[in-house]
C-alpha cells in the first residue's frame, strides 16, 4: 500500500460512525407590512389615550415577535395581556413616586449642606434599576411558552443588582476593559437561574475570548481618548506646544467620531460570544452575526427616522398655518405687538397645539424605532442563530411559578423595559 495516500479512518475500527449534531435555524416568518400597521395603529391609539395604550402595544409587539419565531418548526407564545402590564405599572408607581420624591427632597437638602452629598442616593437608583431589569426579565420569561412548556426564572434581583453594580465600578476604573468579565458574571447569574420546564440553563462562555476579539476596538477608543487629552494638555500655556497639541486633538476627535460606527461590530461580537455560551441541557446556540448587517440596519434607521420626523414636522406646521389662516389671522401682518396679544389671549391653544405637534413627532419617531430596532433587528439576529441539538429539549416536564408584572412595571418606570 502506498503510505503517502493512506489516511487513517475517521472512527476507531469496529465502532459505528458518530452522527453529526442536528442543526435547526430559527425562522422568523413575519411580514414587515403587518408589523408596521400594528405600530401605526398603536401610535394613533397612544395619542388619543394619552400614552396609556403603550401597555397593550408592548404586548402586541411581543406576541407578534414570539409567534412568528419558528424554533424547530414550532413557534413560541407570549401569554399575557396589556391589562396586566398596566396593573404592574400602577403598583410600580406606588413604589417609585415616593422614592423619587424622597430622592428629590433629600438631594436638595444634601447639596445645600455639602456638595455631592446626594451621590449615594443616585447610586442607589442605579442599583434599583438593575433590580428592576432582573425582575422584568423574570416576568417576560414566565410569559414565554414553547411546545406547551413555559420558561421561568428564580434568583434574587438584589443579588443581581449588587453584582452588576460591583462590576460596573470595575468597568469604569478600567476604562471599559473589564466589560467582558462583567457581561460574563451577569449572564452566568441570569442563565443559571433560568429554566425551561424542569430543565436548567447554563452559561459557559469565557470572558477572555470576548476580550481578545474586542481588544482592537477597545484600544482604538482608549488611544483616541489619550490623544484628545494629551492634545489639550500640550496646548496649554505651561507646555507651549500648540502645534503638537492641535494635531493630537484632531486625531483624537476623529477617532472618537469613528467610535460610534464601531458599535454595531461590537454588538455583533457580543451576540456571537453570548450565543456560544448558552446551554439548555445539551442544546446550544451558534451565531454568525456580522457587524456589517447591524451597521446597515442602524444607518437605515437613522436616515428614515430623520426623514419621517422632518415630514411630520412640516405637515404639522402646514396644518397650523392653515388653521391660523382659516381663523382670519394674517400671519404676514402680525407684528410683535399683535403676536403678543394673540399669545396672551389664546395661550392654551398654542400650548395644546405645541404639545400635539411634539407628541405626534415623537410617536412617528417611535414607530420607526420599533420597526427597525425591534422587528428588523429581531429578523437580523434570528436569521444568524442556529439551534444545535434541539431534540435535547424534548420530554421536558412543566414546572415553575408565574411572576407578577411588578418587575416589568418598575423597569418601565426606569425606561429600561426590553422586548
Amino acid at each position: 500500500m502506498d503510505e503517502a495516500n493512506f489516511s487513517p479512518p475517521a472512527q476507531p475500527w469496529g465502532q459505528p460512525p458518530v452522527a453529526p449534531p442536528s442543526l435547526r435555524p430559527i425562522d422568523f416568518v413575519s411580514e414587515g407590512r403587518k408589523f408596521l400597521k400594528l405600530l401605526v395603529r398603536g401610535a394613533a391609539l397612544q395619542l388619543v389615550t394619552f400614552g396609556f395604550y403603550r401597555f397593550w402595544l408592548a404586548t402586541d409587539i411581543r406576541r407578534h415577535l414570539w409567534s412568528h419565531s419558528m424554533i424547530d418548526g414550532e413557534n413560541a407564545e407570549y401569554t399575557r395581556t396589556g391589562r396586566e402590564l398596566l396593573i404592574g405599572f400602577l403598583f410600580a408607581l406606588a413604589i417609585l413616586v415616593p422614592i423619587y420624591l424622597v430622592y428629590f427632597l433629600i438631594g436638595i437638602e444634601a447639596e445645600r449642606v455639602q456638595a455631592f452629598a446626594s451621590v449615594p442616593l443616585g447610586l442607589f437608583m442605579v442599583l434599583f434599576a438593575s433590580f428592576a431589569a432582573y425582575r422584568a426579565r423574570r416576568y417576560r420569561l414566565t410569559r414565554t411558552v414553547w411546545r406547551g412548556v413555559r420558561f421561568w426564572m428564580q434568583g434574587s434581583g438584589w443579588k443581581f443588582a449588587f453584582i452588576a453594580f460591583g462590576w460596573m465600578i470595575l468597568v469604569v476604573l478600567s476604562l471599559g476593559g473589564a466589560w467582558p468579565w462583567r457581561a460574563a458574571a451577569l449572564e452566568r447569574y441570569k442563565m443559571r437561574n433560568t429554566f425551561y420546564g424542569d430543565m436548567p440553563a447554563d452559561f459557559d462562555a469565557r470572558p477572555i475570548e470576548f476580550f481578545k476579539k474586542g481588544l482592537g476596538m477597545w484600544l482604538f477608543a482608549i488611544i483616541s481618548l489619550i490623544f484628545l487629552a494629551a492634545g489639550g494638555i500640550l496646548s496649554t500655556a505651561a507646555f507651549k506646544a500648540p502645534g503638537s497639541g492641535v494635531v493630537l486633538m484632531v486625531l483624537g476627535t476623529i477617532g472618537l467620531i469613528a467610535v460610534p460606527f464601531m458599535y454595531p461590530f461590537f454588538r455583533a461580537l457580543e451576540w456571537r460570544w453570548w450565543a456560544s455560551g448558552v446551554n439548555f441541557g445539551g442544546t446550544r446556540l451558534e451565531c454568525n452575526l456580522r457587524g456589517g448587517a447591524l451597521l446597515g440596519l442602524f444607518f437605515k434607521y437613522l436616515v428614515i427616522a430623520w426623514l419621517v420626523a422632518s415630514v411630520v414636522a412640516m405637515l404639522i406646521i402646514a396644518i397650523g398655518a392653515a388653521v391660523v389662516e382659516a381663523a382670519g389671522i394674517q400671519i404676514k401682518s402680525l407684528n410683535p405687538q399683535k403676536l403678543n396679544e394673540l399669545m396672551s389671549g389664546e395661550t392654551w391653544i398654542l400650548v395644546a397645539g405645541a404639545a400635539f405637534g411634539y407628541l405626534t413627532i415623537m410617536l412617528a419617531a417611535g414607530v420607526v424605532q420599533r420597526f427597525f430596532l425591534q422587528h428588523e433587528y429581531w429578523r437580523v439576529i434570528t436569521s444568524t442563530i442556529t439551534i444545535v441539538r434541539p431534540e435535547a429539549m424534548e420530554n421536558v416536564a412543566a414546572k415553575g411559578d408565574i411572576a407578577n408584572a411588578l418587575g416589568e412595571g418598575l423597569a418601565d418606570g426606569f425606561d429600561i423595559a426590553g422586548f
